[in-house]
């Protein structure tokens, strides 16, 4: 008996009806995007609004500690520094029991660079002998650039990926790109407001990168299906609009789950492996995967549809030949 590889229970071509919920799918996006904007922006206060800022967008200080052999007593930590007037001190384990991270802000007027040193030598006075790891020190007004520059950042690239598509195919194609990239980006801020909620992840410049990154995989993962989208258009003149749409998304949907999966692995390994630093950045990208490929059957399909397109070019696919026969 011949035993195929796993990846061969994928099916090589599929035939899922994804129009016939598109309007179910799409209403549920609808409240969802509402939901991630209410979320991201309560309680509307600057600069973050819902969002758990980082250092980048809040200024402040990040040390990685290390105490080995002895355990990081968290507590200790805390205890030592809660008098020194840098706002809310936050301490994390991560890695080994001898790891943690300690996050504080730089009073108002003060040097950061010399805060974050003064919170070292009372650390090391604390603990005894300590490895400082990693030192992240970010002022209020870099801070308060950064934010700026971030956002401007993301709106020219979603600006971008407009023209590129409206160039590449038609305004209604470029339409409905950006409505999915949209949505997406809208619902991965409001996946990091919930899980800033609970002290999972920071809104900085690592999840701005990661947005960014989102934004791209979700653009190529529909423009693969436009373009076979644009041919079955030009090959299938009187077949229902519904239907192209429907056999072009089915015809990419196994080459898109066995991409998607190369990216979901690497991004698990990264979730599990990588340590705070990275965690935030591998879940926003593993979400991102997963919206991105939704948001190109279930988002911009449906705009196509509501919009129309124009049918040109080849004839419709004919009947194959039959070779002559020869007497």
């Amino acid at each position: 008996m011949k035993i195929w590889p796993l990846i061969k229970v994928l099916p090589v071509r599929t035939h899922f009806r994804f129009v016939r919920l598109a309007r179910v799918f799409s209403s549920i996006s609808v409240v969802a995007v509402i939901a991630s904007v209410v979320l991201a922006a309560y309680p509307f206060t600057p600069p973050c609004g819902g969002l758990v800022c980082g250092i980048d967008f809040k200024g402040g200080s990040v040390l990685e500690i290390s105490t080995a052999p002895q355990p990081a007593d968290l507590g200790k930590v805390r205890s030592s520094l809660s008098g020194m007037g840098i706002g809310d001190v936050q301490v994390q384990g991560f890695g080994g029991p001898s790891s943690a991270i300690v996050r504080f802000q730089t009073p108002a007027g003060a040097d950061a660079n010399a805060t974050a040193e003064r919170v070292k030598a009372r650390l090391t006075q604390t603990l005894g002998a300590v490895h400082f790891s990693r030192t992240e020190v970010v002022g209020p007004k870099i801070s308060s650039e950064l934010f700026s520059k971030g956002l401007v950042g993301l709106g020219l690239a979603i600006l971008a990926m407009l023209l590129y598509i409206w160039f590449r195919f038609e305004l209604q194609f470029g339409l409905g790109a950006v409505a999915a990239l949209f949505h997406d980006v809208f619902l991965t801020f409001g996946l990091i407001a919930i899980m800033g909620r609970f002290g999972k992840i920071e809104f900085d410049l690592t999840a701005v990168a990661a947005i960014l990154t989102i934004i791209g995989y979700s653009m190529n993962d529909t423009v693969v299906v436009f373009d076979r989208f644009r041919e079955n258009l030009r090959k299938y003149k009187r077949m229902p609009l519904g239907e192209v749409i429907d056999m072009s998304i089915n015809e990419m949907l196994t080459r898109t789950i066995i991409t998607s999966m190369t990216a979901v692995l690497a991004l698990v390994a990264l979730a599990v492996f990588g340590g705070p630093t990275l965690y935030g950045l591998s879940i926003i990208m593993l979400f991102g995967i997963a919206i991105g490929t939704y948001s190109s059957i279930y988002i911009a399909a449906p705009v196509i549809m509501l919009w129309g397109v124009k049918r040109g070019g080849e004839d419709e696919e004919a009947a194959p030949l039959k070779p002559a026969t020869v007497r």
